[in-house]
């Protein structure tokens, strides 16, 4: 079992989203709804699922190319705006789709230059309603090991715990030995965090882990406390909580 607690919603799950959702191509606004839907597509997330008359008018180009999908029948769709354009970037559902996703669109999210939730941007995919992301300081003693290398020693992290990924122990740089860390230009992003402002490998003799350590230097306001830390890949390196050992969890991070 592991140590942590799962994702809880059910592929093919519909709720609404309360939240009006809005995207970006280059400075145009294309989406804008206050009825969208999260559709669970696999259990960690949701996407979104927009009714097409809250896409701009002459922005979806059909594609003439028909798919029976999981969920119905639906139409591809090309992305024009000005001189942009984008294939292969959106499906539209016809009649005979799942209840409530009749007319509706599903995005590739990177289709998309930008999404907002209300006025905050998004990366990566729509947050979870059903997950938390708490950041809590804590005393107890963390050290993080890599073929018997001490990365990171601390009592003073402060602990992410989101829901269906293992905890996760954020850092102060002065409890980080960068003389074994080695700078990477990798940026990744977060729905509930940002996006990234470091990430670094690790070099042990002659072999190089890569990308095992971020920072986040400027996040959202609900995770603040991690701000300017420096957390590691559980999965990746050897974690010792209080003296335990953890095993190292299996997660797609791995």
């Amino acid at each position: 079992m592991q140590d942590y607690p799962a994702m809880s919603a059910a592929v093919d799950r519909v709720e609404p989203v309360p939240r009006r959702v809005r995207a970006m191509i280059g400075d145009e606004v294309v989406i804008d709804t206050t009825r969208a839907l999260y559709v669970w597509e696999w259990p960690n997330y949701p996407q979104f699922y927009i009714p097409v008359e809250d896409v701009k008018p002459g922005v979806l180009v059909d594609e003439d190319h028909v798919q029976k999908l999981k969920r119905g029948t639906a139409r591809q769709q090309a992305l024009r705006v000005g001189d942009i354009h984008r294939p292969e970037a959106a499906r539209l559902y016809g009649d005979d789709a799942v209840t409530g996703l009749s007319g509706t669109v599903r995005f590739e999210w990177s289709a998309l230059d930008a999404w907002y939730e209300e006025d905050e941007e998004v990366f990566v995919h729509p947050r979870n309603p059903y997950t938390r992301v708490d950041a809590l300081r804590s005393t107890r003693h963390v050290q993080v090991e890599l073929d018997g290398l001490v990365l990171a020693d601390s009592s003073s992290t402060v602990m992410v715990f989101e829901t269906g990924l293992p905890t996760r122990y954020y850092f102060n740089r002065t409890e980080v030995d960068f003389s074994h860390l080695e700078w990477s230009d990798t940026v990744t992003a977060c729905p509930y965090k940002g996006k990234t402002t470091g990430y670094w490998s690790v070099r042990s003799g002659d072999v190089l882990h890569e990308d095992l350590a971020w920072a986040y230097d400027f996040t959202t306001a609900a995770l603040e406390p991690i701000a300017g830390l420096i957390a590691f890949y559980n999965e990746k390196v050897d974690l010792t909580i209080d003296g335990k050992p953890l095993t190292r969890p299996v997660t797609h991070f791995s």
